[in-house]
Parts: structure tokens; C-alpha cells; sequence
């Protein structure tokens, strides 16, 4: 299971590129509200989540949760208890995380990512407490990816893929989509 944690003020781009690729490869993958179902993005397009953050608590059939970034998203995301939660669990625990943008912030402030290959949306390089900071599009380093931002969705979104299906399948899809 994927869980793609949707607070107010999410970046729209960031989070539902993911969910469409990941369902594309038959990833069992929820779009989670942070205290609602319905979840207005940073441009105003208002989402109907598949779960309440208060429905869910972190177990074994957690595979990876994906956080993205878009403000005031990240900042609300941050302020969560249960997204810490499931951040930590999932540390603790040997499961995947990914964040893309200003969500890397996040992981940097509870210390994740010291001593691993980062990046994020050009700006919050300091708020990545202790990372290597690479500047490249997505990083992947042991269960952590990264990556810098909107633009980079599709490319992220494939990452994950790649990560939870294999490469293979994610070739596949890049090529149904016309990719490059």
C-alpha cells in the first residue's frame, strides 16, 4: 500500500502524477486528507481524498508514503502528528518515503537525512539538515527519494514505480506514455 498525504495547499502536480502512475502499475496506492476528504491544492483544485488521515494508522501492509510539496502543503503536512507518524514508522520500520519539493524540508527538520544524497526545490537546500545536496532532478538514496519540483513529477513518479514494481515496469510505462 501507498499513501499520498494531501494537506491544504498541496502542490496538485506533485501529488496526483504519483497516484496516476502508481495506479497505472497496478500499485495499490489511497490518497489520504490531513483532517478532511476533501483537500483544496495550492491552485485551488479541490480533491476528494480516498481516506482520512484519522481512518488510517501505519501497519505492515505500508509499503511507501509519498509526500508532496506546494505551500502552504508542506508547512500543514509538517504540523501534522499523524504524517509524523507515519514518517517515522516507515523509518523505523524499513519502508519507503518520498517527497518532492518543499516536502524534503520536512524529512531534513526530523533528521532523516543525515548523511544521505538529497535535493529539493531550489531555496529550502539549508532547511536539509545534514543531507548532501545534490541539485540533480530526483535522488534516490537507500528508502528515501527526493526531488526538486513540479517539473520533475513524471520523472519522480517513474522513480517510485521503479522502485515498487521494477525497472522494467517502469520502462514500460514511460513508453505507453510517450516519454522520452
Amino acid at each position: 500500500m501507498v499513501y499520498v498525504f494531501l494537506a491544504e495547499g498541496f502542490e496538485e502536480v506533485e501529488a496526483l502524477t504519483p497516484v496516476d502512475l502508481l495506479r497505472r502499475a497496478e500499485v495499490e496506492v489511497k490518497t489520504v486528507g490531513i483532517n478532511s476528504n476533501i483537500i483544496r491544492g495550492s491552485h485551488k483544485i479541490p480533491v476528494i481524498t480516498d481516506l482520512d488521515i484519522n481512518e488510517i494508522e501505519p501497519d505492515d501492509s505500508l509499503d511507501m508514503i509519498v509526500l508532496p510539496g506546494g505551500m502552504p502543503g508542506t508547512l500543514n503536512l509538517e504540523a501534522d502528528k499523524k504524517v509524523i507518524e507515519f514518517i517515522d514508522y516507515c523509518n523505523d520500520n524499513g519502508k519507503y518515503i518520498s517527497a518532492i519539493c518543499a516536502a524534503p524540508s520536512i524529512l531534513g527538520h526530523m533528521g532523516l537525512l543525515k548523511g544521505k544524497k538529497a535535493t529539493c526545490f531550489p531555496g529550502f537546500e539549508s532547511e536539509l539538515e545534514g543531507a548532501e545536496y545534490t541539485g540533480e532532478s530526483v535522488v534516490r538514496d537507500g528508502r528515501i527519494t527526493t526531488a526538486k519540483g513540479a517539473g520533475v513529477a513524471l520523472e519522480f513518479a517513474l522513480c517510485l514505480v521503479s522502485i515498487l514494481k521494477g525497472r522494467n515496469a517502469a520502462d514500460k510505462l514511460k513508453a505507453s506514455l510517450q516519454c522520452r
